[in-house]
């Protein structure tokens, strides 16, 4: 896992998208909220956290890479 949306917080103002470099983040429209796709592909980077005006973003990683 990596980027988790809190979808009570995001308004769909697409900064997380805009700000993920991975292309991980994206808008789904339809529901008027952020989505996550290609979990796998997180670059655990924060930009999407550290964009969000709502703080409605938490990264969580995955125990395989926890000490």
């Amino acid at each position: 896992m990596a980027a988790v949306i809190d979808e009570e917080c995001c308004t769909g103002c697409g900064a997380c998208e805009a700000a993920c470099p991975g292309d991980v983040i994206y808008m789904d429209h339809e529901r008027g909220v952020a989505g996550v796709r290609y979990h796998d592909e997180c670059l655990f980077c924060w930009s999407c956290r550290l964009e969000c005006p709502w703080y409605g973003i938490s990264i969580v990683f995955p125990m395989s890479i926890v000490p």
